[in-house]
C-alpha cells in the first residue's frame, strides 16, 4: 500500500496561523490564494513534519506568535506524525500506540516527493541518470552509449576519409589510351638495339653480296685474259671455272637471301622513347585514380560495417529499455536525455513534465503515494485538469499551491487561515505579577 496524507493541522508555521486540510486521496488538491498568504508555508510544513530537520524552515515560527509551531499529520496507514513544543520535537505514533521516529518515516517518505522542484530543476542528464538508476540499467546503458559514441566517431572519420578519396579520384585525369603499366625506357632501348643489330646483320649480308659480285666480275675478267693462254693454262682455267661456278651458286643463294630480307622500322620505338615521360605520366595518373577509387570503396565498406555495428548497439539499448520496468509507458532515455512521447524535457508540456517527475519520484519509493508541488499558477485550467485526471488514474495524491482564488482551488488561504473555516480562539495572555 502506498502511504498518503489523510489530514493535516498546522499552526504558527511561517505565515500559517491555523490551517486544517483533508487532501483528496487520489488526484490533485490545490491550495489557492493570493501572494504572501501562506500557501507555500503549508507545503514547507508538510516537508518539515515528514522529512526531518533538513526540511525545517530557517524561521519556522510565525512572526509575532508567542506559541511555538504545531504540526499534526495523520497518514492513511494510521501513523500520526506530530511536531510541537519549544523544540518542535518529532513524535510518531502507530495504530497500536507504539512510538517511533524519523527512521520509520524515511522508509516510506521519498525525499524528492517533498521537494519535487529539486528534481524538475535538475539537468536533463541528471534526470535521466536518476531514472536509469531506479530501473537498474544505468551502468549497462552507459556502456552501450559509450560504445555507440565510439563507433559513431570512428564511422564519421571513415566517412570523411572516403569522401576525400572519392573527391581526389574524381579530380584525377584519366587517359584511356595509356597502357596499364609504366613503360620502361631500358626495355624500349633494348628492343631498338636488337632491331639495329638485326639491321646491321642484313647490311653485312648486303656487303657480302657486293663482295661476291665484285669477285665474280674479277674472275670473269681473269678468264677473259686467260683465254689467250688456254692452251697453257688449261688446268688453271678448269680450277677458275669451278670457282666461278661456285661463285655463281653463292651469288644465287645470296640473292635469294637478300631478296627475302626486310628491314624493321625503329620509328615507333624512337617515338615511344621520345614520349616515354608523357606516357608514364598518364599511366601514373590512371594508377592514382584507380587507387583512390579502390581506397574510397574500401572506406565505404568500413563505413557500412560500422553502421551495422551502431545499429546493433542501438538495438541492444532499445531492448534494454524495453525490458526495463519504466514508470510511464512512453518514457525512455536516448543519448543521456529523458524522452517522453518523443519529446525532450525542454519540449514537454507542463503537464507532461509533472507526470514524468511524479512518476519517477514514485518509482524511487513506491511506498510514498504523494508529492508536494509549488506554484502551479503557470498552468492553465485544462492542463491542471489533465494532470489531476492522470493522478487519479495512477492512484497518486498531489498537494499543490497556486496563486489563484478560482474554483479550481480545493481551499483558499487568507492571512494564514483557510477561508471559510472557523478560526481558533486566540489564546489569552496570562499576566504575572512583576512581569510586563
Amino acid at each position: 500500500m502506498s502511504i498518503k496524507i489523510n489530514k493535516l493541522e498546522i499552526e504558527n508555521v511561517k505565515r500559517i496561523k491555523a490551517v486544517k486540510i483533508e487532501p483528496t486521496q487520489n488526484g490533485l488538491t490545490i491550495i489557492g490564494g493570493k501572494n504572501n498568504q501562506g500557501k507555500t508555508s503549508v507545503l514547507d510544513s508538510i516537508a518539515w513534519a515528514l522529512g526531518g530537520e533538513r526540511f525545517k524552515p530557517s524561521q519556522a515560527a510565525r512572526e509575532g506568535s508567542v506559541i511555538p509551531p504545531t504540526l499534526h499529520i495523520v497518514m492513511n496507514n494510521g501513523l500520526i506524525v506530530e511536531r510541537k513544543g519549544k523544540n518542535s520535537a518529532l513524535k510518531v505514533t502507530d495504530l497500536n500506540g507504539q512510538k517511533a521516529g524519523q527512521q520509520l518515516l524515511n522508509e516510506f517518505i521519498e525525499q524528492l516527493a517533498l521537494d519535487l522542484p529539486k528534481f524538475m530543476e535538475a539537468s536533463g542528464k541528471e534526470k535521466a541518470q536518476t531514472l536509469l538508476s531506479i530501473i537498474g540499467v544505468g551502468d549497462t546503458l552507459h556502456q552501450l552509449e559509450d560504445k555507440e559514441k565510439s563507433l559513431y566517431n570512428e564511422r564519421l572519420t571513415i566517412g570523411r576519409i572516403a569522401d576525400r578519396k572519392e573527391k581526389f579520384a574524381k579530380e584525377q585525369p584519366y587517359y584511356p589510351e595509356a597502357p596499364k603499366e609504366l613503360v620502361s625506357p631500358s626495355k624500349l632501348i633494348r628492343q631498338q638495339q636488337e632491331i639495329l643489330a638485326r639491321n646491321g646483320e642484313n647490311q653485312r649480308k648486303r656487303d657480302r653480296l657486293n663482295e661476291i659480285t665484285m669477285n665474280k666480275h674479277r674472275i670473269f675478267d681473269d678468264i677473259g685474259r686467260l683465254e689467250e693462254q688456254i692452251q697453257t693454262l688449261q688446268e688453271q682455267k678448269k680450277q677458275l671455272t669451278e670457282e666461278y661456278d661456285q661463285a655463281v651458286r653463292d651469288e644465287e643463294t645470296a640473292m635469294k637471301t637478300v631478296a627475302e630480307l626486310q628491314d624493321e622500322s625503329t620509328e615507333e620505338l624512337e617515338k615511344s622513347i621520345a614520349d616515354i615521360d608523357e606516357i608514364n605520366r598518364k599511366v601514373r595518373a590512371n594508377l592514382d585514380k584507380d587507387k583512390a577509387e579502390e581506397d574510397a570503396q574500401d572506406y565505404r565498406n568500413q563505413y557500412s560495417k560500422l553502421t551495422g555495428e551502431i545499429e546493433k548497439v542501438r538495438d541492444k539499448k532499445t531492448k534494454l529499455l524495453d525490458s526495463a520496468e519504466l514508470p510511464l509507458p512512453e518514457l525512455s532515455v536516448k543519448e543521456g536525455e529523458l524522452i517522453y512521447k518523443g519529446q525532450k524535457w525542454d519540449n514537454m508540456s507542463g503537464s507532461d513534465r509533472l507526470k514524468v517527475s511524479t512518476a519517477i519520484v514514485r518509482k524511487l519509493n513506491p511506498k510514498c503515494g504523494f508529492v508536494l508541488l509549488d506554484k502551479l499558477e503557470q498552468m492553465d485550467l485544462d492542463t491542471l485538469q489533465e494532470f489531476g485526471q492522470w493522478l487519479e488514474a495512477e492512484g497518486l495524491q498531489a498537494i499543490a499551491t497556486r496563486v489563484s482564488t478560482g474554483d479550481e482551488c480545493s481551499i483558499i488561504i487568507e492571512d494564514g487561515y483557510v477561508a471559510g473555516q472557523e478560526k481558533p480562539a486566540e489564546p489569552k495572555k496570562e499576566w504575572k505579577a512583576g512581569v510586563f
